[in-house]
């Protein structure tokens, strides 16, 4: 399939920069199979049924944008110039990836201050990424980072505005639990605390798994036949418990984000669900075969995106173009902070 099957035309003004208050109060567009319903999320309450499990992901996205300052001796004496920072990955050496700004004028060996506490030095390029060495590490270094790092906003938001103290809130799951994630989980920001209690007492089911969302997820894609493009990787993991958990629903099974949704799908064999940890760089696209997900809590995602290819596997290509021409006519606000869908293949 061409990349030019997965575009549309998105007006600037629908991009959501702020996150409608209370969470559970955003839209919901409902689509049952060819059926197109505009609800709020709190609806899920009337639309999920007992035996029904929602599988949350579990990541705790970390404040990953660092502002500093670059040290280094030259022949005219000591150098600094700003730089920016957007940690990516932990590796086992203690070092971490970053995407820096600008990297072409870091050399190696190179120290970037971000606070009293909070320095890094340069020790490897790769990939038009950095590798930074901390002066800290373990909860020295988690202390920190909250305390110099700001919320990395997708670059659809950041473009328009600057992370504040609001962000640490409104771009966390209440749920976050296991730190590592760059981007949040945004099909789960629409949660909060009396929703779960409501859902929970209809007999709706919940099981956490954990996939930390990288950077990656906002790449482009770049190559005009979408069987030509290479995923991004990242990490995840299915406890046993969870799998057992999952694989004993007797209603149905709906990730709440394609995050959750990948992981599950990385993990099924022969229908079933398998524990698993470990990188997944699973690309799904029309054609695919799901074996765990009954449907999808979902966002509204980028055009000519990995993710409008995955919810047209789920869905079906025309399908999906009918529901986001539903969305923009009846204003839905998009991506990270705006409104959710659930998807539902079947119709059920």
């Amino acid at each position: 399939m061409k990349l030019s099957d997965f575009d549309f035309d998105l007006p600037d003004d629908r991009i959501a920069v702020r996150p409608t208050q209370p969470r559970s109060s955003a839209r919901l567009l409902l689509a049952r199979g060819d059926d197109i319903l505009d609800r709020v999320v709190t609806d899920l309450i009337d639309i999920l049924q007992p035996g029904d499990r929602l599988v949350l992901n579990d990541t705790r996205v970390i404040p990953a944008r660092l502002s500093g300052q670059r040290h280094r001796n030259s022949a005219q004496g000591p150098v600094s110039a700003a730089i920016d920072v957007t940690l990516l990955t932990p590796q086992a050496d203690g070092a971490w990836t970053a995407l820096i700004k600008p990297l072409k004028k870091v050399t190696e060996g190179e120290d970037i201050v971000f606070s009293d506490d909070l320095s890094a030095t340069l020790i490897g390029k790769e990939d038009g990424q950095g590798r930074l060495k901390f002066n800290l590490t373990g909860d020295d270094f988690d202390a920190a980072l909250a305390a110099a790092g700001a919320m990395p906003l997708p670059p659809y938001i950041a473009a328009k505005r600057a992370a504040d103290a609001q962000d640490h809130t409104d771009y966390q799951t209440v749920w976050a639990r296991h730190q590592g994630a760059v981007a949040a989980p945004t099909a789960s920001l629409h949660f909060d605390q009396p929703l779960l209690e409501a859902l929970n007492a209809k007999g709706i089911q919940f099981t956490y798994v954990t996939l930390h969302v990288g950077a990656g997820t906002f790449l482009p894609v770049k190559v005009d036949n979408i069987a030509d493009h290479k995923m991004h990787s990242e990490w995840g993991q299915i406890t046993h418990a969870a799998a057992d958990a999952i694989n004993s629903t007797t209603g149905r099974v709906i990730p709440v984000g394609t995050t959750a949704l990948r992981l599950i799908e990385s993990a099924a064999q022969n229908g079933r669900l398998a524990a698993w940890e470990g990188p997944t760089d699973i690309f799904i696209t029309p054609g695919f075969k799901f074996q765990i997900a009954d449907g999808l809590m979902t966002n509204f995602h980028l055009p000519k995106s990995t993710l409008m290819m995955l919810v047209s596997a789920l869905m079906g290509t025309q399908n999906i173009k009918d529901i986001y021409a539903h969305a923009l006519r009846h204003e839905y606000r998009f991506f990270s902070y705006g409104d959710s869908s659930l998807l539902l293949p079947q119709g059920e």
